[in-house]
């Protein structure tokens, strides 16, 4: 397929390219539209997506479906507790012939990675992530190797099951532009998912509507979308105020502000917009901040991490005034 890398687009010609990889995902990812449209714009503001949910609601299929419209490269690492750095990030192996170490790159090298159970790998094993995530590149053996771009990592992890897992700590946690739930489908959907399934898998039948090239310049343009300084006090008013409330022992980091900073830039850009609006902000701040905060065990209530602070986010966005 043409790359349109070369070529001005205009915001409204970008929405609509986006818009026809978000409707492509969903002929296999079905009754997901808000997941769906979140992991995109993740890949938009070229971040990395967490996500949090019982077995078998879709998140590998979800992985796939965006390598595959995509047309880039994809792994999945099943990640468990005996895999080591090396089979994530590679290793050096001896050529006889040559007499010389040659090293062989793993399946981080890839466009799309599923790191698939993160949780239940050791935090050695987790934290060879961080550099590839951050900045995009791995050091091995005192030498750096670039990862091909675009990046993206799609984690996912069971929040019910604790039994043999390793908990992700908060510096892997705020590596990740946004935390989703896939939930279960609907009665209709499932219906769907059933009888397209029995027929045939339908991410055989998926084919690629963009490339690299392409993610690559809705990047770009993202980063362009104008943000006014209104808006800016706006998005930093909420993150002081997760570091005030008496609701959190832990607020978000200048790192989660940045993530909602982008993740309101790629929003815009889908709906065809070179500047943001206050909702794209509020928005997006329970996806983008709810776990990069550490809710106040005397106000934690909920049967999950997770309800407990989207609970005190919503708090807080009810305190902080939005811009005119």
């Amino acid at each position: 397929m043409p790359s349109s890398s070369s070529v001005a687009l205009s915001p409204r010609s970008v929405a609509e390219q986006l818009h026809t990889l978000e409707s492509t995902i969903e002929t296999v990812v079905r009754g997901k539209h808000d997941v769906v449209r979140l992991a995109l714009v993740t890949l938009v503001a070229a971040g990395h997506l967490l996500i949090e949910d019982v077995p078998g609601v879709g998140k590998t299929t979800l992985a796939r479906a965006l390598s595959r419209a995509l047309d880039c490269s994809f792994q999945r690492i099943q990640f468990t507790s005996d895999l080591l750095p090396s089979d994530v990030l590679g290793l050096s192996v001896y050529d006889q012939p040559t007499g010389r170490f040659e090293f062989r790159r793993g399946p981080i090298f890839a466009n799309v990675v599923l790191a698939d159970e993160i949780n239940r790998t050791t935090p050695k094993t987790q934290s060879c992530l961080l550099e590839a995530m951050a900045e995009g590149r791995v050091t091995i053996e005192n030498q750096t190797f670039d990862l091909p771009k675009p990046f993206i990592v799609l984690a996912t992890q069971n929040p019910i099951e604790h039994h043999g897992t390793y908990p992700l700590p908060e510096s892997q946690l705020d590596r990740f532009t946004m935390r989703l739930s896939m939930g279960y489908p609907a009665a209709e959907d499932e219906r769907q998912i059933l009888l397209g399934k029995a027929r045939r898998d339908p991410l055989l039948d998926l084919q690629p509507v963009l490339n690299g090239d392409d993610v690559l310049t809705a990047q770009e343009q993202a980063r362009q979308v104008r943000v006014d300084d209104a808006l800016v006090d706006y998005l930093l008013r909420i993150v002081n105020a997760t570091r005030t409330s008496e609701l959190l022992e832990m607020g978000v980091s200048p790192r989660g502000s940045l993530a909602l900073f982008r993740a309101a830039q790629a929003q815009a850009l889908f709906e065809g917009r070179d500047y943001c609006l206050p909702d794209d902000i509020k928005r997006l701040a329970i996806p983008v901040l709810s776990h990069r905060i550490i809710v106040n065990p005397r106000y934690a209530g909920g049967t999950r991490e997770a309800d407990d602070a989207q609970a005190a986010l919503e708090e807080i966005l009810k305190t902080v005034a939005v811009p005119v």
